[in-house]
């Protein structure tokens, strides 16, 4: 017991000190520029955005109705149930290329009257990060994480499911 808890601490020590180095050791680093350091204090929970290789930017819309529907941006989906909708809306989804995976959806602000769930995914990603649970994370355009959303992580699949109540823009965090 002893001689494992030696050596997670002497893992932890070398990522410490590898997330201080900068790019050309080749290694992949968590996000480490200053707008990328997103890391947050949630009721005594640290956050940060999953680092991963820049996904194409891709762009969807459809039209969803009382009788919900779906939408797919690139590797990720929208699942908005019946019911959630109290009308025809006309919804964009857009994947934004990035070292984060990352989708932004409009018209932003829409509120759904049952929660939507979100599946991202994150097989194009690494870091440290892949050893922990994963999880959505509602965030502004400058990637702050605003609030991490009630996710199951999906490891066997590298995807990870959120549930949201309104549209803007969502991240992969862990």
């Amino acid at each position: 017991m002893r001689r494992a808890r030696q050596f997670l601490s002497a893992l932890l020590g070398a990522a410490v000190g590898l997330a201080g180095c900068g790019r050309e050791s080749g290694i992949p680093l968590e996000p480490s520029a200053p707008s990328f350091l997103l890391g947050v204090n949630l009721g005594g929970l640290n956050a940060l955005l999953l680092s991963c290789s820049p996904l194409p930017y891709a762009k969807s819309t459809v039209t969803l109705g009382t009788a919900g529907g779906s939408v797919s941006i690139g590797p990720h989906t929208l699942v908005v149930p019946a019911g959630a909708l109290s009308g025809p809306v006309t919804i964009t989804a857009e994947n934004i290329s990035d070292n984060v995976n990352s989708v932004r959806f409009s018209p932003e602000g829409l509120q759904f009257q049952k929660a939507a769930a979100l599946t991202m995914s994150y097989s194009n990603c690494s870091g440290l990060g892949m050893l922990l649970p994963k999880k959505v994370a509602y965030t502004n355009e400058l990637l702050t994480i605003l609030e991490l959303l009630q996710s199951v992580d999906l490891a066997g699949q590298k995807k990870v499911t959120g549930q949201l109540n309104h549209f803007s823009r969502y991240a992969v965090a862990y």
